[in-house]
């Protein structure tokens, strides 16, 4: 090792002389300023040692020398010793040029090759000598094994102290490090309303989704961090999809403690190796996972009925049921072959809007097997809803209160989140007047912009004063309590009530139902359904296939059983009004005329009625209230009082009178007293004075 600048010859005192100056971090660049100094003062110790010609590379500053990272700066050093530029290269020590032995000894060796020197504040060497080769080898060694020992110390230091879970790693939005009480929730009460309402709502519609749809709907704001990673200020802004999903998929809202979930990965590029971080690991691979540590929003079985509810919407797995999504089929997502254990899809068949089928087609589709089922869904759907409203008709009164409670804890959610929002305005309007206030009135520049801050949080103050006014002006209690309670007495219009949508109708079914497990019956052509319900309890159901041809418009069987009982005896016009008065409806959902009814007898070929044919042996009730003389009030009040017998072919249809009914002797003795009064036998009658007797009364 040359100890002089004496030894320098000419030739390398006519180079350049290049002063290297790095830092590992960013951190190192902001913080280590003696450091930096230390190291920019090399450029006297070169011109010391007689260089003129000196250059400084500090262009890695904030880069490691592990040799993972690309250090521009290191790579125009070694281009300049290619060219044979370079008299010597001047850095603090080793650990500054190279912490790899590959850089290190390319450096040296190019070094050795144009006879440049290394010159640190220990001396110079000459790279071309054994004794300072072997030197600057081990400094190089010691370096690399140097930055070893500090990584495995910090890393082992900070798994000893992330298994106490004291390592303070990030935390979500809702948390925070206090400094004195370690972790704790967000002293922000609106921030945490607005995370335990996600959690909630989740719970009600099971779809991230649609939580994200309600929340919009209802002009819900999630705060979004204005600082970087600090998190200690945050601007309020609507909420998106993203603040959803994260918050219902963080573990650490559920009081877990988790460190070490991702990894990093080491690749060869070009000769270099490159690592990249935030690989996510499986859950049994985690260093850290303690559950209870610190305050969880939820706790941990909500949080893995989440996830299992979450994984069941995004991929329809075996054994799950999707949450209810809407569409036009009831029973999406929750029928199961019975053959295959899939789950079935649903397909829309015909002109739009389309009918909806069930069927289970994966075999098909990824090994083209045939298909396990397919059938219609409108029966189906039918079905299953008379099945449910039978089941739920004995616990109706307790569902519609509980329906009540959960309205007016929503009603009451929505009230709460803007009234923070509001009281959240207000502290924003009293800081903007504040330093409105503390402006120079003259200083426009500075006053306009503080003015429109201050107008604008006066604008958000009445905004929200708005909401609240119109959740004040919607239906209070009493109407709602009233709306329920006739939600208990007939289910079933509730049920078919227009403000009802298919998701309604769908959360509903999975209130009760767990799953169904569906088959056909080839031979019988029956769709054979077992309902799973809540509790353990089973059912099967069995819903006939239609034949082939068969559509969904078709009359009903009790309409064709009331058409034909009355065709032989009654005009179309009869059974037109009979069908009406019965509620009863065409296959097309329409009332019934005339022309309908004669459409159905040709089709069903049903005999019509023939007047040619009544022989005056049956008579209807104006017959024989013209053959009688008397009105059809008359013979109705016969009728009533059993004096007159008289036929029904079904309920509500016309009476039929027998003709020789009429000459009965209890009607003719009833129309023949008919102007008498009421009361035929007044002997029996009680008077209503009691008579006294003069004798009595003396």
């Amino acid at each position: 090792m040359m100890t002089n600048a004496d030894c320098l010859p000419a030739i390398v005192l006519k180079r350049k002389a290049v002063v290297y100056v790095r830092q590992s971090t960013q951190a190192q660049v902001q913080g280590n300023l003696e450091s930096q100094r230390r190291q920019y003062e090399l450029v006297e110790e070169a011109r010391r040692r007689g260089f003129h010609d000196i250059e400084v590379i500090d262009d890695d500053l904030g880069r490691s020398a592990s040799g993972m990272v690309a250090r521009p700066g290191f790579e125009r050093l070694v281009s300049w010793l290619c060219a044979g530029e370079v008299g010597a290269v001047l850095c603090m020590d080793a650990s500054r040029l190279a912490r790899n032995g590959r850089d290190w000894h390319h450096l040296l060796e190019l070094c050795g090759l144009v006879e440049a020197r290394v010159i640190d504040l220990d001396g110079v060497y000459d790279p071309c000598r054994p004794n300072d080769r072997l030197l600057l080898g081990m400094k190089g060694s010691i370096s690399e094994f140097e930055l070893n020992i500090l990584r495995t110390r910090m890393t082992d230091a900070a798994r000893a102290k992330a298994h106490r879970g004291e390592l303070r790693i990030s935390v979500p939005v809702g948390y925070l490090w206090h400094r004195d009480a370690g972790l704790s929730l967000d002293p922000d009460s609106r921030l945490q309303e607005v995370i335990r309402l996600i959690f909630a709502r989740f719970g009600e519609l099971g779809s991230a989704r649609q939580v994200l749809m309600s929340l919009r709907k209802e002009q819900v704001c999630f705060p979004r961090p204005s600082d970087g990673r600090t998190l200690t200020s945050f601007d309020w802004t609507p909420i998106r999809y993203r603040n959803v999903i994260s918050i219902l998929k963080n573990r650490f809202y559920a009081g877990v403690y988790a460190y070490g979930k991702s990894e990093k990965r080491t690749a060869i590029k070009d000769g270099r190796a490159y690592k990249s971080y935030g690989h996510g690991k499986p859950v049994e691979q985690w260093d850290v996972l303690l559950q209870g540590h610190h305050d969880g929003y939820i706790e941990w079985s909500q949080f893995a009925r989440n996830q299992k509810q979450l994984a069941a919407n995004a991929y329809g797995k075996i054994g799950e049921i999707k949450s209810g999504r809407g569409g036009r089929a009831l029973l999406s997502g929750l029928l199961s072959c019975a053959r295959c254990g899939r789950r079935l899809s649903v397909a829309y068949t015909g002109r739009a809007p389309g009918r909806p089928v069930y069927r289970c087609d994966r075999q098909n589709l990824m090994h083209g097997a045939p298909r396990c089922m397919t059938f219609g869904g409108s029966r189906i759907d039918v079905a299953i809803a008379k099945e449910v409203m039978r089941v739920v008709e004995p616990m109706a009164i307790e569902a519609a209160l509980a329906a009540e409670r959960m309205h007016r804890e929503t009603v009451n959610e929505q009230r709460k989140i803007i009234e923070l929002d509001m009281q959240q305005a207000r502290y924003e309007a009293t800081v903007a007047e504040r330093r409105y206030g503390a402006c120079d009135p003259e200083n426009r520049l500075i006053a306009a912009q503080l003015e429109k801050n201050w107008e604008a949080a006066l604008r958000r103050i009445q905004i929200c004063q708005s909401r609240l006014d119109e959740l004040a002006a919607s239906p209070s209690d009493p109407a709602t309590t009233q709306d329920f309670g006739k939600l208990a007495e007939d289910l079933e219009t509730a049920w078919h009530a227009p403000g009802v949508t298919m998701r309604v109708r769908q959360q509903l079914l999975r209130a009760v139902i767990v799953d169904i497990i569906a088959d056909v019956d080839d031979v019988a052509r029956e769709v054979l359904l077992t309902i799973h319900w809540q509790g353990g309890q089973h059912s099967q159901l069995r819903v006939r296939k239609p034949t082939t041809g068969e559509h969904g418009c078709r009359t009903t069987d009790e309409a064709l059983a009331v058409i034909r009982s009355m065709a032989g005896r009654w005009s179309d016009q009869d059974i037109t009004a009979t069908l009406n008065r019965m509620g009863m409806r065409t296959g097309q959902n329409k009332t019934w005329t005339a022309h309908r009814v004669s459409s159905i007898r040709r089709v069903h070929n049903i005999h019509a009625y023939r007047s040619a044919e009544k022989n005056g042996e049956w008579l209807t009730m104006s017959e024989a209230a013209k053959k009688l003389g008397v009105t059809n009030h008359v013979i109705r009040r016969l009728i009533k009082d059993q004096l007159l017998a008289a036929d029904q072919v079904v309920p509500d249809a016309p009476y039929q009178i027998r003709a020789r009914d009429l000459e009965s002797e209890a009607v003719i003795t009833a129309l023949t007293s008919k102007h008498r009064l009421c009361r035929a036998d007044l002997e029996r009658q009680i008077p209503m004075f009691i008579e006294v007797s003069k004798g009595g009364a003396e």
